[in-house]
């Protein structure tokens, strides 16, 4: 057994990503995207279109509105417009991805404790995971601007690991980000990439350095199952 095989064996605790990972919030930020485009007399856009741009948040999400960056002197002013049509949505047509309540339960079953490490700011992850019965059973939900710093930092991921209780060397972090798998490895943490929300099959992922890769929220167990 590698090393690598050896740890997941032996893992505690279950961190994940929210966006793209656990939830397909995709439908609420392209609408509230979208609702910025219809004000404006433009066309509406497919979800198909902002999907890929889903886990970057505002500036993914305004980018494909308008093909616009950071550096736009209007980005600010924007990108606070986006929040409070998305403030007022959040929780219309975000679910879970298929798969995802029955791997909670699982791990549950196995008696291990998971939670939550966003860059979602606590303004919108804490009235999400309140509306949804799922996140009764997560220790931590740990948000953007929970720490001083975000991901790919890796003082979130401590943070969640200290208010589970365990060590960052017992749990492993799964993520449809590069900066998740920069932060989990920075944390001390195994790092699982997760293909199947936003990403796709998308093929920088080997570069990206994670310890494994799934294709479904269900493939995580065949990981941790023990030795």
């Amino acid at each position: 057994m590698t090393q690598a095989a050896d740890r997941f064996a032996r893992i505690r605790a279950v961190l994940f990503d929210l966006d793209g990972t656990l939830l397909d919030s995709a439908p609420d930020l392209g609408a509230a995207a979208d609702q910025m485009r219809v004000k404006r007399g433009l066309p509406s856009l497919a979800l198909a279109d902002y999907r890929p741009a889903a886990g970057a948040g505002a500036r993914g999400l305004l980018g494909v509105a308008f093909g616009m960056t950071p550096d736009h002197p209007d980005f600010a002013a924007l990108r606070e417009e986006f929040f409070g049509n998305y403030e007022r949505c959040l929780t219309q047509r975000t679910r879970a991805f298929p798969g995802i309540d029955a791997l909670v339960g699982e791990l549950l079953a196995r008696q291990l404790s998971w939670g939550v490490v966003t860059n979602k700011a606590a303004r919108f992850t804490e009235p999400l995971t309140r509306s949804m019965g799922l996140f009764a059973s997560a220790v931590a939900v740990i948000s953007g601007d929970t720490t001083p710093h975000a991901k790919p930092h890796p003082k979130p991921l401590l943070e969640a690991a200290r208010r589970l209780g365990v060590s960052p060397t017992d749990c492993v972090y799964v993520g449809d980000d590069e900066r998740d798998i920069v932060a989990g490895r920075a944390a001390g943490m195994l790092t699982v990439a997760a293909t199947y929300g936003y990403l796709g099959s998308h093929s920088e992922v080997a570069r990206w350095g994670a310890d494994a890769a799934i294709n479904s929220p269900l493939a995580l167990l065949q990981l941790l199952t023990s030795a």
